[in-house]
């Protein structure tokens, strides 16, 4: 059974990426029925694991340590191709690869390197945890899973770089969703439906002319990375996508989706 408190607490990433997803929550009527606060997918993971939040964008990675997730929204911050921002980045080809260090960040990004490096490539690096500052160590045999902006700032400063985007969809053949809109209890449909619009917005034309022309970032071309790397709208074939990697990593929690995915 569904509660309503009066204000819901969401949280939403501040990367890049998800300028269009919160871009609405300036405008949308909806606005009066959240509190919004911003951090990094891992530190919002764990706000939601721990019901300091009703609504997080966040590492799909984390669900299994949820009793349920309810997926409210049908925009997600997702790929179905290479997605720029969540890439290994070595001094060596893959094989090569000796020390992996996995970006502090994101639960996804790195659950998802390490099924790539074990099942795909099928190498055997020593995965190192990292805090702050770890891309400066990315030298010789030792690479780095790295996410989010910090990523595109490195794209032209090593040898190789590996999208993990398309790589799993090069391993499995389905789009990748990185993050969701989830919550850990059942809401109202109608706070559910103004929220979906709410997130819709930025995505659009001609709102996402405006978001584009909000965020500044001279190291890659934001329109591209929107439009081209980004996958915003939960498909169907994202929601195949998603729910294989849960299978891929084991998890049972029971996953509810608000409505039926958009045809892909």
């Amino acid at each position: 059974m569904s509660v309503s408190p009066s204000v819901w607490r969401v949280a939403g990433v501040n990367y890049l990426n998800t300028r269009p997803l919160v871009y609405g929550f300036r405008f949308h009527p909806v606005k009066d029925q959240i509190m919004l606060t911003e951090d990094y997918p891992a530190n919002i993971a764990q706000q939601l694991i721990h019901d300091e939040i009703d609504i997080g964008l966040v590492p799909v990675a984390i669900i299994p340590e949820l009793s349920e997730a309810y997926v409210i929204s049908n925009y997600v911050i997702g790929a179905e191709g290479e997605v720029a921002s969540v890439c290994i980045f070595s001094d060596v080809p893959i094989h090569e690869i000796t020390h992996l260090y996995l970006d502090y960040q994101s639960r996804s990004s790195i659950t998802l390197a390490q099924l790539l490096v074990k099942r795909y490539w099928q190498i055997s690096p020593q995965f190192i945890p990292s805090s702050p500052g770890f891309e400066e160590h990315i030298d010789g045999r030792t690479a780095a899973v790295v996410i989010g902006d910090r990523a595109l700032k490195l794209r032209n400063r090593y040898a190789y770089v590996y999208d993990l985007a398309q790589a799993w969809i090069d391993y499995s053949g389905l789009p990748f969703v990185f993050a969701a809109w989830i919550s850990n209890k059942p809401l109202p449909e109608s706070f559910m439906q103004a929220f979906d619009e709410a997130t819709a917005m930025g995505t659009q034309f001609p709102h996402l002319e405006q978001v584009i022309a909000e965020n500044h970032f001279p190291e890659y071309d934001v329109r591209a990375y929107f439009t081209q790397h980004i996958s915003y709208r939960l498909t169907a074939n994202k929601r195949q996508g998603m729910m294989r990697f849960l299978q891929e990593i084991g998890s049972t929690t029971p996953v509810h989706f608000r409505t039926h995915p958009m045809l892909a």
